[in-house]
């Protein structure tokens, strides 16, 4: 199988589709971005005095694993945020990027076969684009299972057939989850570890969204595995500066995982991998040390929250985010209703079905359209309240 032939079925990535539909077309006001989830909160600002201080290492190869002195505030933090102890030297890795992370860790982890036959991939539908990708790159078999308001926006894995859970490898799983916002409970996460103990597949938990939320901090898979005591192997957890701490262009993430996993994700970044610059290393080794700022940007997100709530109170089929900083908002056909806002208010949304897979004739993000709360509040009401006016007067 050559490459076009393994990637063919991909369809056009979801912002290039956008341009597509929509910049034929005249804007009907100002315009107003909502579409990616680029966060525009403050960030520390003495992030930029870390990365001058340290320029001259720009000369230098940075580390591949990330300097020990990152590792560590990585390790120090997921034990402060999920009382989940991890080895800095041999079960962390400094990423750049997460999107890097879920490739890589697939290509690194995966076998060649599984239950007799193609591994399989689980995916939520819809779900980050990069996990379709990883499963085609090792010609695995990616399942895309659906996750609608009738199962609170999260797959039940459980409910595949059996000949497909005796060849799953890997099961992606993004919690708070993106587009919907939806948190996987310590119950979900206890059936979901249980069922990849009893059919033998790992767990990649994409937690880039864990520390934008409201009241409750979601829980962790690593902490729930913990608890559980299963094998340290089974879980492997990504998180990211560019949500939680507005850093989205320092590409700083990184993925935990058991000894094992983390070796091999290391081995094969030895040949492939891109490490994080050492300035921007070193700034990150402060930032995930600093909970100050990812407060405040907390506290930020609340309020839109909040007004989002107040704008579509009453709507039928609004459902408000536990998490996370988009709406999921039920349209009767996603490209239809971005189009006519665009043309009528000049605000630019994402079609849900951009983000999703037809299955079996049905796209579960057809009927949707996701809006991302980045801007400051004022345009985020001027947004909402335009999208009320146009797609639910």
């Amino acid at each position: 199988m050559d490459f076009s032939e393994r990637f063919s079925d991909l369809p056009e990535y979801a912002f290039p589709r956008l341009r597509g539909l929509l910049d034929a077309h005249a804007s009907g006001g100002d315009t107003l971005h909502m579409t990616i989830g680029e966060p525009q909160h403050d960030f520390p600002d003495w992030v930029a005095d870390v990365i001058a201080q340290h320029a001259d290492e720009f000369r230098k190869y940075p580390p591949n694993d990330g300097t020990p002195e990152l590792r560590s505030a990585i390790a120090a933090w997921i034990k402060r945020r999920f009382n989940a102890d991890v080895d800095a030297d041999t079960e962390v890795m400094a990423l750049n990027g997460t999107r890097e992370g879920l490739y890589n860790a697939a290509m690194a982890i995966c076998p060649d076969e599984k239950g007799g036959g193609v591994p399989v991939v689980l995916t939520p539908n819809p779900f980050y684009q990069v996990y379709a990708v990883a499963a085609l790159s090792i010609k695995a078999e990616p399942v895309y299972v659906a996750a609608t308001l009738e199962n609170g926006f999260l797959p039940d894995y459980s409910a595949l057939p059996e000949n497909v859970l005796n060849r799953v490898a890997i099961a992606y799983i993004c919690s708070p989850s993106n587009p919907q916002g939806a948190v996987a409970s310590r119950d979900y996460w206890r059936d979901l570890i249980a069922l990849a103990e009893k059919y033998d597949f790992k767990i990649f938990a994409d937690e880039c969204y864990s520390e934008i939320y409201r009241d409750t901090p979601p829980v962790g898979a690593l902490e729930v595995a913990r608890e559980m005591g299963v094998d340290p192997e089974r879980v492997v957890i990504f998180g990211s500066l560019s949500k939680r701490s507005n850093l989205a262009g320092l590409r700083s993430g990184f993925v935990a995982s058991g000894p094992k996993n983390i070796g091999q994700i290391k081995q094969l970044r030895n040949y492939s991998g891109a490490p994080l610059p050492l300035p921007l290393q070193r700034a990150a080794e402060r930032v995930w040390a600093d909970e100050a700022h990812v407060k405040a940007s907390r506290a930020l997100y609340k309020e839109k929250f909040e007004i989002a709530d107040e704008v579509f109170n009453g709507i039928n089929g609004y459902t408000s985010p536990e998490a996370g900083f988009f709406l999921w908002l039920p349209v009767e056909d996603g490209e239809k209703a971005a189009l006519k806002l665009w043309k009528e208010t000049g605000v630019r949304v994402l079609p849900g079905a951009y983000l999703s897979r037809d299955v079996d004739g049905q796209n579960p993000g057809q009927g949707y359209i996701r809006v991302a709360l980045v801007a400051p509040k004022q345009d985020v009401r001027r947004g909402l309240q335009a999208i009320r006016d146009c797609i639910y007067a």
